[in-house]
């Protein structure tokens, strides 16, 4: 029995944009009219109606984010921590402490009765620095000002993921499917709506995985020019180049640093994607036939895409603490310039700064490894695939003839539940790529894997950890881009027979019908719409989302 080939994986991937000669050099039992129709289409209606799909699905995702984002206007979940720390931040310069029962009057409108004490912080500043620039139009009162930053990243992720899937699967139709089921999935709703951290380390880490797979078509370019130049020796000397003009990898480093100057989660795409670009760089170098290639790699080339990484990582994520290093009154400030605190021996001519910025990273170190209090909606990372525990972010019981209220019971409530048809269907399809991976080698899947594993493996580490549901929004474009890839299986080529491509194309229209009903059912449990309690209870499709 034949197999698959790479190169027909890559055709199936790509499938959605044949040529006219691909469509009619074919006999007339294959493919689809909806084929031949799109293949005899000019040039300017192909480029007309590919750039019409991404742009309803923005709009779409700027529906879902912005219609009636400051309700509830009350402090949601973890923004009582965050939106009064990013307002202090945007005003002092550092997160300040407030004083008792602060919640309620910063919710009358009392905004500006921060104290000048710091306050301990265990997340560094930049997605506060954003949610506070949001903030500042209005002057801090407003709820949409507080999760207007939030809103608009959450707004870019879709668009950048369409860009992502756009190279790495050379489809507008699969791009635009991607950005679709992000655009319309309640966890990504969710963590748009509300002003929590982890939409930043998102898009900053997707922003540097998209560089990275720029890099890659970059550096094999690089590579390729390098041996047309001077040539192949085919001595045991040759070790190949070290490629130093790599600005999607530095690009990338701006990207991750950025992502760990939010939460330092962000480190670990910074450390996979590093990996993997060695990895990229040394089976480039054995394609072309260098003689050392994985040698060359880690001794001429690992060097200098360190230096093209991390030193830009740390840089952005130190930049991050400008307002910090600026003023004294930060947290720790001082802390090196107390009496015999300031270290001693070979290390003593570290900066006092960078001294006191260290202790207090120490500090938040020992409390997030430490961290293990019991929370109700606290969920094992292992069950995370199969969207065992969401978040509950807001929940409020609404009487009779209140709020809308015609029932004898009604609720309002915002779950970071996910759309469970896309979240099953994608958990689902990265079991296949690890299998196509396995028997197929085939790069797209490798890089797609790579990303949910940068987001999601390390949390295994802290299984005893009180850690939530929303912390996979990190991975989330990487699910989604899973699920897109083994949908485009399915769709095939346009060259196909036409009932096999018929039945793919019913298969994942069907698909996306569904999903697109359920959004629509779960939509009000995502943006605390007042509902009748049995209605809600609808919703709940698994004890364990109450």
């Amino acid at each position: 029995m034949s197999q698959t080939s790479d190169r027909d994986f890559d055709d199936l991937l790509s499938s959605s944009e044949p040529s006219a000669h691909q469509v009619t050099a074919r006999a007339g039992a294959e493919g689809t009219r909806l084929d031949r129709w799109w293949a005899t289409r000019s040039a300017f209606t192909r480029r007309w109606l590919g750039w019409a799909g991404p742009a309803i699905v923005v709009l779409v995702a700027a529906f879902t984010r912005l219609v009636g984002l400051g309700h509830p206007a009350t402090l949601v979940f973890d923004e009582t921590f965050y939106v009064k720390d990013s307002w202090t931040l945007v005003n002092r310069g550092y997160e300040a402490q407030w004083p008792a029962e602060a919640d309620a009057l910063f919710i009358g409108g009392q905004v500006n009765i921060f104290l000048s004490d710091p306050a301990f912080v265990v997340h560094p500043p930049l997605g506060k620095w954003l949610i506070g620039l949001g903030m500042l139009p209005s002057g801090g009162e407003d709820p949409f000002g507080w999760r207007i930053a939030t809103a608009l990243v959450g707004i870019l992720a879709v668009i950048v993921l369409m860009l992502v899937a756009k190279k790495l699967f050379g489809s507008t139709l699969l791009a635009t499917l991607a950005g679709l089921l992000m655009a319309i999935d309640g966890n990504a709703i969710v963590m748009s709506r509300v002003a929590l951290l982890d939409n930043f380390v998102m898009i900053f880490a997707l922003l540097g995985v998209g560089a990275m797979l720029l890099d890659r078509e970059h550096s094999a370019t690089r590579l390729a020019l390098w041996i047309s130049r001077r040539g192949l020796r085919g001595t045991a000397t040759e070790w190949g180049p070290a490629l130093s003009w790599r600005p999607w990898l530095m690009l990338a480093a701006v990207a991750f640093g950025a992502a760990a100057a939010v939460k330092w989660n962000g480190l670990y795409f910074l450390a996979a994607f590093a990996v993997y670009s060695l990895v990229v760089d040394a089976l480039a170098r054995r394609r072309a036939g260098i003689t050392f290639w994985g040698s060359g790699t880690l001794f001429r080339q690992a060097p200098v895409s360190f230096l093209l990484t991390v030193p830009i990582a740390l840089f952005v994520y130190l930049s991050s603490w400008a307002g910090w290093f600026a003023g004294d009154g930060g947290y720790d400030r001082q802390w090196a310039e107390s009496d015999g605190n300031a270290w001693s021996g070979v290390l003593s001519w570290v900066p006092l700064d960078i001294q006191s910025l260290w202790h207090f990273q120490s500090s938040v170190y020992s409390y997030h490894v430490g961290e293990s209090r019991p929370h109700p909606y606290q969920a094992n990372p292992l069950t995370w695939l199969l969207l065992i525990r969401p978040t509950s972010m807001f929940y409020e019981n609404i009487a009779q003839g209140d709020g809308g209220c015609v029932a004898d019971a009604c609720g309002a409530s915002i779950s970071g539940v996910a759309n469970p048809i896309i979240w099953w269907a994608a958990t689902a399809a990265l079991v296949y790529l690890v299998y196509r991976l396995v028997r197929y080698r085939q790069w797209q899947t490798g890089f797609i894997l790579m990303g949910v594993a940068a987001g999601y493996l390390p949390w295994l580490l802290y299984l005893n950890r009180t850690v939530f549901q929303f912390y996979t929004i990190v991975f989330e474009p990487y699910l989604i881009l899973a699920l897109v890839a083994a949908l485009g299986v399915i769709l095939g080529r346009a060259d196909d027979d036409r009932d096999r491509r018929l039945s793919g194309i019913g298969v994942v229209a069907v698909f996306v019908t569904f999903a697109i009903a359920v959004s629509v059912f779960f939509w009000p449990l995502w943006t605390g719409q007042t509902l009748d309690y049995d209605l809600l209870r609808l919703r709940w499709w698994l004890p364990s989302w109450v």
